[in-house]
């Protein structure tokens, strides 16, 4: 049994102005890409992954290397997509991720291609995926407490994941940037997190939990918000509230102790930023999503498959882009969770 299906169908371009770009109902444009390419991982977070881990997709459901870089092309070249991410699940468990990368360096030069991972792993492959092209890393590190980190991922491997930090920094995947997902049972450390990153020199940013978990006991009332993850960092240094380095910089930052280093705080919960969301999506098995928490899919796959052009592609992906949401909807009476949790969408 693969991942959930949800609404699928044809998009609509009624009502859509002439333009090769990414464009939706109210104005925005997408500019950036995020490219699921496995449902596997190595860890399993409890905000994320059932202990199970997530249900296999078939082998012949996934996009192969050769597909995703065919998307990706495209998407740089007829829709005006500026930057790529890949992610998973953890993008590490595909052994031709280092294929991918090359294949899409090779095909856009100059376009960033980055990658978000948990850094299992990430120690011997860092410098082949930097000479395949990949240009930066985000590490997922919620806690440098050895017990907490086992009891969060359900695994005992933060060494590793220490190490694929510095592996990467070392292979010149700059600038390095740890994101840590903010959780009643870690915010005590969160001062202890800081201080590591400072002195490994990374970029923290702390995410308010979203109603993503693959068990569904996300409670609104129960989240860590960004006012008091705030609060507890203001213990241990002066913060100093800088803004965000672009508009569409999903996070807000904060320079620590006067700077040049700053935190930063994506408060996607409590201070939605919806209204300059500038991404769009792919999921490992070829459904085009607008929004973590849209319940439309768009098979690309069965597209791409059929035969269709470029062109034809790209035209159902500009109707997917139209048809996105205003906001993510969190706060809304009746509020349903995607069927499809985080690790199967891609972060």
């Amino acid at each position: 049994m693969g991942i959930p299906a949800v609404r699928s169908g044809r998009p609509s371009l009624d009502g859509r102005p002439e333009t090769p770009l990414l464009v939706d109902r109210f104005g925005r444009v997408a500019r950036d890409l995020r490219v699921s390419i496995t449902e596997k991982c190595s860890l399993r977070c409890t905000y994320c992954m059932p202990e199970e881990g997530l249900p296999a997709i078939p082998r012949e459901e996934l996009l192969t290397a050769p597909e995703i870089v065919r998307l990706v092309t495209l998407a740089v070249r007829e829709l005006g997509i500026w930057e790529v991410r890949f992610t998973g699940g953890e993008p590490l468990m595909r052994r031709d991720l280092e294929e991918i990368i090359a294949g899409c360096h090779e095909q856009v030069p100059g376009t960033p291609l980055a990658m978000t991972t948990n850094g299992v792993g990430l120690e011997h492959r860092a410098h082949g995926l930097a000479r395949a092209g990949l240009g930066r890393v985000n590490v997922s590190l919620d806690t440098v407490d050895r017990f907490g980190f086992a009891t969060l991922t359900r695994r005992d491997r933060l060494d590793s994941v220490l190490a694929g930090i510095r592996a990467a920094r070392d292979a010149g995947l700059a600038p390095m940037k740890v994101n840590a997902v903010l959780m009643r049972q870690t915010l005590a450390g969160a001062p202890d997190l800081l201080r590591w990153c400072l002195d490994e020199g990374c970029e923290l940013r702390f995410i308010e939990e979203m109603p993503l978990d693959a068990d569904h006991e996300w409670a609104r009332a129960n989240m860590v918000t960004a006012a008091e993850l705030l609060d507890v960092l203001g213990t241990r240094f002066e913060l100093t509230a800088a803004g965000r380095s672009d508009p569409s910089a999903p996070a807000e930052r904060w320079l620590v102790d006067g700077g040049p280093a700053t935190v930063g705080i994506i408060a996607s919960v409590t201070r939605k930023f919806c209204d300059t969301c500038d991404r769009t999506r792919l999921t490992a098995d070829g459904m085009l999503r607008s929004c973590l928490f849209s319940d439309q899919e768009f098979d690309l796959r069965a597209v791409l498959r059929s035969g269709a052009d470029d062109a034809e592609i790209a035209q159902l992906w500009r109707g997917a882009m139209w048809q996105k949401w205003a906001g993510h909807g969190i706060d809304a009476a009746g509020f349903v969770p995607p069927e499809r949790t985080m690790g199967a969408i891609g972060g």
